[in-house]
């Protein structure tokens, strides 16, 4: 028996329907119109906060295809999402593979992890011509999730340095952030690199050595650098603490809610607040400081407080 595949016609070809965006900001359902007031409210937050720093953050006026690579296309239902790592961005990216893959696939929770971070699976705004690239900044909807930015910081070192499988990193990064931080380093540490500390994690992201060798990883890069809500104008701003609500509004948006929910899943490795807080407790009042200077930006914007655990100079 063949199973029809639900996204066969209606998910991929929606020509004649109403985009997203026109979903977005003339909602033709009620449950549609309340959330989209509190998605209006996250949009204001982010331009008072470009604008109130508009001299550090309107440096660079014109972006650059390489600053688009994070921006995930999907031309069906004319959506762009920018993927920022540790805020599950596996999960977003398994979805944009359904979304895009015209019935290959139709279970985001099918597809492998490491597949879904092949960059072939899924087509990038770099990847188009400075014209295609803006029309479709102006016609498609866009949107990204974000996360308290300590929390997804210390997600981050978790799943990079403290992983045995991570080895790539503990060599590209772990051997440079040990050789660097470590007074009386042995041998072994500085050649393999898999016993940084969180200390010396944030020690290496505050020295401005650090910023003028090269730009952050993407898994601790700023949001604001790596999707620049500064310059492109987003029209939702999902959050990692309602992530199912804010994913399923947008899977709903684009017309498909009824055949795709986002995948949900209690992962008990997760890193909480209570973890954040215990990590922060043996970093010094002056490093967390010049830490909270690094991703201030990310906190304002997106309307999280300070933290109550940090002890700012």
């Amino acid at each position: 028996v063949m199973r029809r595949n639900p996204f066969g016609m209606d998910i991929c070809c929606r020509k004649g329907s109403r985009s997203p965006l026109q979903e977005l900001y003339n909602p033709t359902q009620v449950s549609l119109s309340n959330t989209a007031i509190l998605h209006q409210i996250r949009r204001d937050q982010v331009t008072d906060t470009c604008r109130a720093n508009s001299v550090s953050s309107r440096k660079r006026r014109v972006l650059t295809p390489n600053d688009l690579k994070h921006l995930v296309v999907d031309e069906d239902h004319e959506m762009i999402y920018c993927y920022v790592p540790k805020v599950a961005c596996t999960n977003w990216k398994r979805v944009m593979m359904v979304l895009t893959g015209r019935g290959k696939y139709s279970d985001p929770m099918e597809i492998p992890a490491n597949e879904a971070h092949v960059s072939s699976n899924l087509k990038t705004l770099n990847q188009y011509s400075i014209p295609e690239i803006n029309h479709r900044l102006k016609n498609y909807m866009k949107f990204l999730f974000v996360r308290e930015p300590f929390e997804r910081l210390v997600s981050a070192y978790r799943n990079k340095f403290t992983q045995k499988y991570n080895t790539s990193f503990h060599k590209r990064y772990g051997t440079k952030i040990v050789r660097r931080q470590r007074k009386n380093a042995t041998q072994e540490a500085l050649r393999k690199g898999d016993d940084v500390k969180f200390e010396e994690f944030v020690a290496y992201l505050i020295d401005p050595h650090t910023q003028r060798e090269e730009p952050f990883n993407e898994h601790w890069q700023t949001v604001y650098s790596l999707c620049h809500p500064c310059h492109i104008h987003y029209d939702l701003i999902g959050k990692y603490e309602t992530l199912e609500l804010d994913s399923n509004y947008i899977l709903q948006l684009a017309g498909v809610g009824n055949y795709l929910k986002f995948p949900t899943y209690a992962k008990s490795t997760r890193t909480t607040d209570e973890m954040t807080t215990e990590f922060f407790q043996n970093i010094s009042s002056e490093h967390q400081t010049q830490l909270y200077e690094v991703y201030k930006l990310d906190f304002l914007m997106f309307n999280y407080s300070v933290p109550s655990y940090l002890k700012l100079e």
